[in-house]
């Protein structure tokens, strides 16, 4: 059963990051708890306000997962821990998709092989690296590209 898929409400940001902290702490392991804390905070204080954000809801109306965008960017996409592997990041790539066209773009850590997987397995093809990420921290992004023909 596919989720409804909505536009971000501010009543939905303290769950979104709890959604983001739990997912990170499951899959990004090569990030320290100070890593972590630091990032938490950034998301905390405005990142889901930055960018356009679309929220995968269940069948109760609660939040499940959400995928930011900048322009065609996507700038974060995470999924509860608890409905990894049901779907919910592929629908939220198609939902992009359908609003922002054929080419789409995302920065992955090297680091999180579940997420680089994730995205080759759509489809995505590395088109570039960098050794930092966007805060300059030692931590290497991997450039993926989507285009449907």
């Amino acid at each position: 059963m596919l989720n409804e898929i909505t536009p971000f409400q501010e009543s939905d940001h303290d769950t979104l990051v709890d959604i983001w902290y739990r997912a990170v702490c499951r899959t990004h392991t090569f990030l320290t708890d100070s890593d972590i804390a630091f990032y938490r905070e950034f998301v905390q204080n405005g990142a889901l306000r930055q960018v356009e954000v679309w929220v995968s809801r269940n069948e109760n109306k609660e939040p499940v997962g959400f995928i930011g965008l900048a322009g065609t960017g996507i700038e974060m996409l995470f999924v509860d821990p608890e409905h990894h592997g049901k779907g919910i990041g592929s629908q939220l790539i198609k939902h992009a998709q359908q609003l922002k066209g054929i080419t789409l773009q995302v920065d992955v850590n090297e680091q999180n092989e579940g997420a680089c997987a994730f995205y080759k397995r759509i489809g995505f093809v590395q088109i570039g690296r960098s050794e930092l990420d966007g805060s300059g921290k030692p931590f290497p992004l991997l450039h993926l590209e989507y285009r449907s023909e």
